[in-house]
C-alpha cells in the first residue's frame, strides 16, 4: 500500500515539474518598444501569453492583452509569429488531481482497518486474538539429553512424544492418549526445561503461552483469546500447547473479593469447555506449568482435562550430578573438579541453582582471567550461592567482632557435640549477605522426614550462639533475633501440627484459612478453647526453655573449647569440620561421629504411614521444616535490620 502511495506521488510530481528554461518577465510596454525597434524577431503566441526569444538570445514571457492592432504591428516589423492552441489537461489527469487527496485517506483508512481486523500487533481490534507463539517443527533445538535428574518425569511424558509419533500404536489397542499434562513442582526444577524437550523431541507445532497473557482490562478478553487459541491449534492438530503458570487463570472459581467481575472465571470456564467440552479437539494436547497446584480449580484437574500430574521433584544428590554434568559441558573445567562433590555438598538445590552456581564459578574464573573452571572457583561460588557474598569492606569494631566469633563458636560447637545432627560445612566471621556471621550445616543424606530428637537438637543448635553471648559477656545482643524466631516457629509447628507434645497428644490445633484469591494464608482459624491455648503456650514454652537449658550445660562443661573455637575464629575468620575436631581433640573432648548409617536408622529412608500424614501436613500447611531452616540454609548472627536496631 505505501509502495503504490509513493510511485503515485513521484509520478504526479514528474508530471507538473517540467524543467523549463529561466525566462525574464517584461510589461506590455517594454515589448512593444523592443518590437518596434527590431531587438524582437520571432514570437510564440499561446492564449493571452506572448513568449520568444530576443536578438541578444534572451528569453522573455509577457501577457497579452486583447488588442487588435498586435498582428498588424508584428507583421509590419516582419516578425515571424508562431500561434499554438491552449494547453488542455487530460479529463483523466483532473479527476485524478482533484480526487487523489481524498483518495489517499481512503486508502490508508482502508489499509489500518485491514490490520486491525487480522490481528496486526498492537491494533486495537487485536486483544481478542492469542497471543500464542507458534514453534515450528524442528525450530526448538533442546531433547531430553539435555534434561537431567527428573527420570521419571521424562518417562512420563514419553508416551505423549510416542502417541504424536504414531498414534496408531495406541488407538489400536482402545487406548486414549492423555488430553492434558500437568507439571507441578518446586520454582527452578525445570518444567519450561521439560516442555522444551517435548516440542524439540515431538517435532509438531508447539503453542507457547503464558497464563497471564489471556487477561486483559477488556471484559471476554481471555474466553476470546482461549477460544482463538484452541482454534489455531485445531487448525495445526497434531499439536501441543503449553500454558506457563496456569495458575494466573485457573485458581478457584468463586473467590473473587470485594464484588468483582469475575472475567478471570469467564476465561477459566472457556478453558474448561475447550479442553473436554461438548466439541472435542482431537489431536491437541496440552501441557501446562505451575508451582502452585493446590489453589487451581478442581474442574481443571479431572481426568479428560489434565489427565496427568507430573510432579518435578528437586533433585537428589545423583540428579544434582547429572545436572552439574550437563552444565559442566558448556564450560572449560579444570580436571580437579569431580561434580560428584560438588552435587553432595548442594542439598536442596534445584536446576536453576546449579546452573547459577556453575556460571557464578565461571564469571569468578573469568574475572581472575583464568582459562578453565578450577574447583576452588566452584566451592567459593557454592558458598556465595548458600551463605551470600562476602561483605570484607563493611567496617565492625573488635568487640563486635568478638561477640560474632562467640556466637558462631556456640553454634558449632552445640552441632558438633550433638547426635542426630547434620555435620558442619565451614564458619565463618566474615559478613556475608545479611548475616554478621555464618555457620553452615550440610546433610549427609536426602531427608524427606524429620524425627522429634532431630527437630529438638535443631532448636538446641540455633540457642547456642544466645547462649554462648550470655555465659562469655554476660549480656543478651539483637544478633540472635533471627535464631529465636525460627526456633519459635519450629516449636510451635511440633506442637501444633505435627503432635510431637506428650501432654497435648497427637492433635492438630489451628485449621488455617486461605484465601484461593490471594494464593496465601492471611488467618488462622482458633478451633480449640482459651485453656488449650494456654497449654499450647505452655508446651512450646517447655520446649524451648529445656532446649536453652540443655545448651547452656553443654556449653559450660565445655567452657574451654567454646574459647578455643572462638580464638581460631578470631585468628582465621573462616573454619572448617577438620578445625573444629581438632580443637576438641585438643582439649580432651570427643566429636560426636556423624555416620551416614547413624542417620539413616534415626531418618528412614521410606516414611511410614504416619510420615506420609506429617510430610502432608507440611506442605499443606505452606511451610515444610526444611523451609524454617532453610529460610536462610545458614545459621545467622545478625541481619542488617538487627544490627542497625542494635547501633
Amino acid at each position: 500500500m505505501w509502495l503504490v502511495i509513493g510511485l503515485s506521488m513521484i509520478m504526479l510530481f514528474q508530471l507538473f515539474s517540467t524543467p523549463q528554461r529561466p525566462t525574464e518577465s517584461i510589461t506590455y510596454s517594454e515589448f512593444w518598444s523592443s518590437v518596434e525597434s527590431g531587438v524582437i524577431n520571432r514570437v510564440h503566441i499561446q492564449g493571452g501569453e506572448i513568449t520568444g526569444t530576443a536578438q541578444d538570445g534572451r528569453p522573455f514571457r509577457t501577457v497579452a492583452p486583447d488588442d487588435a492592432e498586435l498582428i498588424p504591428m508584428l507583421r509590419e516589423s516582419r516578425v515571424d509569429i508562431y500561434v499554438k492552441k491552449p494547453d488542455e489537461t487530460p479529463w483523466y489527469l483532473t479527476i485524478l488531481v482533484s480526487w487523489f487527496p481524498m483518495l489517499l485517506l481512503i486508502g490508508v483508512w482502508i489499509f489500518f482497518m485491514r490490520q486491525m481486523q487480522m490481528g496486526g500487533k498492537g491494533g486495537a481490534l487485536s486483544f481478542g486474538k492469542t497471543r500464542a507463539k507458534l514453534q515450528g517443527e524442528g525450530e526448538v533445538k533442546v531433547t531430553f539429553k539435555d534434561v537431567a535428574g527428573i527420570d521419571e518425569a521424562k518417562e512420563e511424558l514419553e508416551e505423549i512424544i510416542d502417541f504424536l509419533r504414531d498414534p496408531q500404536k495406541f488407538t489400536n489397542l482402545g487406548g486414549r492418549i492423555p488430553k492434558g499434562v500437568l507439571l507441578a513442582g518446586p520454582p527452578g526444577t525445570g518444567k519450561t526445561l521439560l516442555a522444551r524437550a517435548i516440542a524439540g523431541e515431538a517435532r509438531v507445532p508447539f503453542f507457547t503461552i503464558s497464563g497471564s497473557d489471556f487477561v486483559e482490562m477488556f471484559v471476554g478478553v481471555g474466553a476470546s483469546r482461549v477460544r482463538d487459541l484452541f482454534t489455531q491449534g485445531k487448525k495445526n492438530a497434531p499439536c501441543i500447547i503449553f500454558i506457563d503458570e496456569i495458575d494466573a487463570v485457573g485458581r478457584h472459581r468463586g473467590a473473587g473479593l470485594g464484588g468483582g467481575h469475575d472475567e478471570r472465571e469467564q476465561t477459566l470456564n472457556q478453558l474448561l469447555v475447550e479442553m473436554d467440552g461438548f466439541e472435542g479437539n482431537e489431536g491437541v494436547i496440552i501441557i501446562a506449568a505451575t508451582n502452585r497446584p493446590d489453589v487451581l480449580d478442581p474442574a481443571l484437574l479431572r481426568p479428560g482435562r489434565f489427565d496427568r500430574q507430573v510432579v518435578v521433584p528437586v533433585p537428589d544428590v545423583k540428579g544434582r550430578q547429572m545436572i552439574l554434568e550437563i552444565y559442566g559441558k558448556r564450560t572449560t573445567l579444570a580436571t580437579d573438579v569431580d561434580m560428584a562433590v560438588i552435587a553432595r555438598g548442594t542439598p536442596g538445590f534445584s536446576g536453576a541453582d546449579l546452573e547459577n552456581l556453575v556460571n557464578e564459578a565461571a564469571l569468578m574464573a573469568a574475572r581472575e582471567s583464568k582459562e578453565e573452571v578450577a574447583a576452588i572457583h566452584l566451592e567459593r561460588a557454592k558458598d556465595k550461592v548458600m551463605m551470600g557474598t562476602e561483605r570484607k569492606s563493611m567496617i565492625i569494631s573488635e568487640r563486635e567482632k568478638e561477640i560474632t566469633a562467640y556466637h558462631e563458636a556456640g553454634h558449632a560447637l552445640v552441632a558438633r557435640m550433638l547426635p542426630g545432627t547434620d555435620p558442619i560445612h565451614k564458619v565463618t566471621i566474615i559478613p556475608r549477605g545479611r548475616a554478621l556471621g555464618v555457620t553452615m550445616q550440610l546433610p549427609v543424606d536426602e531427608r524427606y522426614t524429620h524425627g522429634r530428637t532431630f527437630l529438638l537438637n535443631t532448636i538446641a543448635i540455633l540457642f547456642g550462639g544466645r547462649v554462648a553471648e550470655k555465659l562469655i559477656f554476660n549480656e543478651i545482643t539483637t544478633g540472635a533475633g533471627n535464631d529465636i524466631e525460627r526456633a519459635s516457629e519450629l516449636a510451635r509447628k511440633m506442637v501444633c501440627e505435627w503432635g510431637m507434645s506428650d501432654d497435648l497428644g497427637p492433635l492438630s490445633y489451628g485449621k488455617k484459612e486461605e484465601q484461593i484469591f490471594l494464593g496465601r494464608e492471611i488467618a488462622q482459624h482458633r478451633d480449640y478453647s482459651e485453656q488449650t491455648a494456654r497449654n499450647i503456650d505452655t508446651a512450646v514454652k517447655q520446649i524451648i526453655f529445656e532446649a536453652n537449658e540443655k545448651v547452656t550445660t553443654l556449653l559450660q562443661e565445655n567452657m574451654a573449647i567454646l574459647k578455643a573455637i572462638a580464638a581460631e575464629l578470631l585468628e582465621k575468620e573462616t573454619i572448617v569440620l577438620d578445625d573444629i575436631d581438632r580443637i576438641i581433640i585438643e582439649h580432651g573432648g570427643e566429636p560426636v561421629v556423624k555416620s551416614t548409617e547413624e542417620n539413616s536408622q534415626q531418618e528412614t529412608a521410606e516414611p511410614s504411614v504416619a510420615q506420609v500424614v506429617e510430610d502432608t501436613t507440611a506442605v499443606s500447611s505452606g511451610e515444610s521444616v526444611e523451609e524454617i531452616m532453610a529460610e536462610e540454609p545458614v545459621t545467622e548472627t545478625s541481619d542488617e535490620a538487627e544490627k542497625s536496631t542494635h547501633t
